[in-house]
């Protein structure tokens, strides 16, 4: 009797894993996507987004966002500067390809909303926090946020061909999404 409980209860389980998976929207990045980042002599994009995208406004403790940025996509608009942004000093690209966001929560602020999680630059993990909007029409939605990161909390030094590049970088996402 005690393996017919024990069948029961595993099979309700991976039930329940099976329908929590199959509920939740799984969100793909149309490749309309920008992501930029501006700073004190510093300013560009990078291309290279991909990653699980699971969300549904109504049920926010389901919500993941898993998602990683090819550090060898970074322009700048300078050659040169790009070459130096992929150096050891600054994205490590050799040995960091990948920047790395990997939600923790998400909390509704009012009419915006905020995702909690670990920001991975460079190896360096730090907790933050990205106010975003979510915008929805049927089968696409858009997801748009604005969020502050300083350099030296993930070892990037802050010069670049004879200039000093600023602490704060503004990093400005409009990730356009399909189901």
């Amino acid at each position: 009797m005690k393996k017919i409980k024990n069948a029961v209860f595993i099979f309700a389980a991976i039930s329940a894993l099976f329908s929590f998976s199959v509920l939740m929207p799984v969100w793909n990045v149309d490749s309309a996507y920008s992501i930029k980042f501006d700073g004190s002599q510093a300013s560009g994009t990078f291309s290279g987004l991909s990653g699980l995208i699971q969300y549904d406004p109504a049920d926010l403790k389901g919500a993941k966002f898993d998602v990683l940025v090819d550090v060898s996509t970074i322009d700048t608009g300078n050659k040169t500067k790009n070459t130096h942004a992929k150096g050891e000093g600054w994205f490590d690209l050799e040995n960091h390809p990948q920047i790395r966001f990997t939600s923790t929560s998400f909390t509704k602020v009012k009419d915006q909303m905020v995702v909690k999680g670990i920001l991975e630059i460079r190896g360096i993990k730090k907790e933050v926090e990205i106010p975003y909007t979510y915008d929805q029409n049927g089968n696409k939605a858009v997801f748009k946020g604005v969020f502050l990161v300083d350099r030296n909390d993930y070892g990037i030094d802050g010069g670049m061909m004879g200039f000093m590049v600023g602490d704060d970088i503004t990093i400005n996402l409009q990730i356009p999404v399909s189901k």
